[in-house]
């Protein structure tokens, strides 16, 4: 079993604290992705599962073994960087085959080893070409195939796609996909980009400041954020922000704000401060409609239209407000428009801690 567990783990560089005692369990088998902002911790985190970075507090465990004082070498596990990392010098197949050799491998296994995981990569017919002859998307078929070679007992990806081609990038991602149903080893991939992280993890860890935010499954991320840092990271575009004042009269809570009266649905009742933050996602409001109950008024400043959305870009009370809607509507930039909220979505934010509420 290949489990990955940190335990209280820290890392220090002097005074500064990258990774701020991370607490994170990972299921033998699992895609686990660590997502965060540049300067978050979380390829720091990745090096001090590798062995690259000592830890300065806490445990690590890969399978049953605490593995703080092992070297990188004996930790069976295998690290795609975002440069790739291949040896200019060598050809595919020994770029493939040098961790095995370094292992003693016996030579008829590498070759069957490696024939294998080029045929399962699409890269059979490059065995013989250097890294300069190849594409980027063939550089990182290569980087991934020196990892498979070695069957670790866990891969670790550092932004693998970060220098890849928008499109490019998304088939990328459908490969290490298929990659992952067909092998179903523990793997844990670093990603500054949410789209990343929501499309390949069984679970996403959304790092900020060195601490683990929330641990849980993509779409419940997505739906249920433990706070605004979160709401706002997951989801693109980002979900709108606005203050609003809370008024509470016959059972019903009503947020007010400029350019808009909100009434929560009757099941969504409890104690909430005066004043709170209110978060809707881009897709959650539709329209243009005629002015009525749940509606916020705003002002068109820019339109995308993106062919299977459009995008509108609009100030409500001084706020940005980006709203996704159906591409056919008509929207006029410097146009006062109307568009009605999906109620059972909003969120609500503390504006203190900016911790979800209700």
């Amino acid at each position: 079993m290949a489990e990955v567990t940190l335990t209280e783990v820290s890392k220090k560089f002097g005074n500064f604290v990258a990774v701020d005692a991370v607490d994170l369990a990972i299921e033998d088998g699992r895609f686990t992705v660590l997502v965060g902002p540049s300067g978050c911790g979380k390829t720091t985190t990745l090096r001090m599962i590798a062995g690259l970075e000592e830890t300065t507090e806490g445990e690590i465990r890969i399978g049953e073994r605490v593995v703080n004082r092992v070297p990188p070498k004996d930790r069976d596990i295998a690290m795609v960087f975002q440069n790739y990392a291949l040896y200019p010098h060598m050809d595919v197949y020994n770029n493939m085959a040098f961790g095995l050799k370094l292992r003693k491998v016996p030579k008829s296994e590498i070759k069957d080893r490696v024939q294998e995981t080029a045929d399962l990569l699409g890269i059979k017919d490059k065995l013989k070409s250097k890294p300069r002859e190849l594409s980027g998307g063939q550089r990182q078929r290569v980087a991934v195939g020196r990892a498979i070679v070695r069957k670790p007992e866990v891969f670790l990806f550092d932004e693998p796609l970060s220098n890849l081609d928008a499109k490019l990038r998304v088939q990328m991602r459908t490969e290490l996909e298929q990659l992952h149903h067909k092998l179903k080893t523990t793997t844990i991939y670093v990603t500054h980009d949410q789209v990343e992280a929501m499309t390949l993890g069984d679970k996403i860890a959304v790092m900020w400041n060195g601490v683990i935010l929330q641990y849980d499954s993509p779409q419940q991320t997505y739906d249920h954020p433990v706070g605004r840092f979160v709401a706002g990271f997951i989801g693109s575009p980002a979900m709108n922000f606005l203050d609003a004042k809370v008024a509470s009269e016959d059972g019903e809570i009503t947020l007010i704000g400029e350019g808009f009266r909100l009434v929560l649905p009757k099941g969504r009742v409890g104690k909430l401060p005066s004043e709170v933050t209110v978060g809707i996602r881009p897709e959650d409001l539709d329209g243009p409609v005629p002015n009525g109950e749940n509606t916020m008024t705003m002002r068109v400043e820019v339109t995308e239209p993106l062919g299977n959305e459009l995008l509108v870009y609009a100030d409500c009370g001084g706020e940005r407000v980006v709203a996704n809607l159906d591409p056919h509507r008509q929207v006029a930039v410097d146009a006062a428009i109307t568009l009605k909220v999906n109620m059972e979505a909003v969120h609500l934010f503390d504006q203190q801690n900016e911790q979800t509420l209700l």
